[in-house]
């Protein structure tokens, strides 16, 4: 989902964070972004910034703290991060493809819970669960698409 760097603002603002260039940037990136987002693959999509790594690290950082990003995947020791939005529960299973790496959510309807309720309950729903497997891209036989 694209957001405007006002509605950006207007987030940061309601999480009493200073308003920056970097912070700006890295909100909007977490919001267009489909599937979460590591440090480096953050750096990627900013693309070439006068902003050292750390500073965005720093960024990504102080919007967990905040509570308007999260980390919702920790796939080989590796935070990844989404704007966390009450429309965009980021509690679900997400899917790790041992080929090339990426990492993605799972669709909805792939998703039920199967434990609704019960004991479990709510351990599962605050449980970080991962598939691994080959992607539907990396499973393609070479030359179809």
């Amino acid at each position: 989902m694209r957001i405007t760097k006002n509605q950006a603002r207007k987030l940061l603002q309601e999480c009493a964070l200073r308003v920056t260039a970097p912070r700006l940037a890295v909100v909007r990136v977490l919001a267009e972004a489909r599937d979460p987002l590591s440090h480096t693959e953050m750096l990627d999509r900013l693309g070439d910034t006068d902003w050292d790594p750390a500073t965005v690290y720093r960024n990504l950082i102080k919007l967990r703290d905040a509570g308007l990003a999260e980390v919702v995947s920790r796939v080989d020791g590796i935070d990844r991060y989404a704007l966390a939005r009450e429309e965009n529960n980021h509690k679900h299973p997400h899917f790790v493809c041992v080929h090339c790496g990426r990492v993605a959510c799972l669709p909805e309807e792939i998703t039920v819970a199967a434990v609704a309720e019960g004991p479990w309950a709510a351990s599962v729903a605050k449980a970080m669960v991962q598939l691994r497997g080959e992607c539907p891209d990396c499973l393609q036989p070479a030359g179809q698409a």
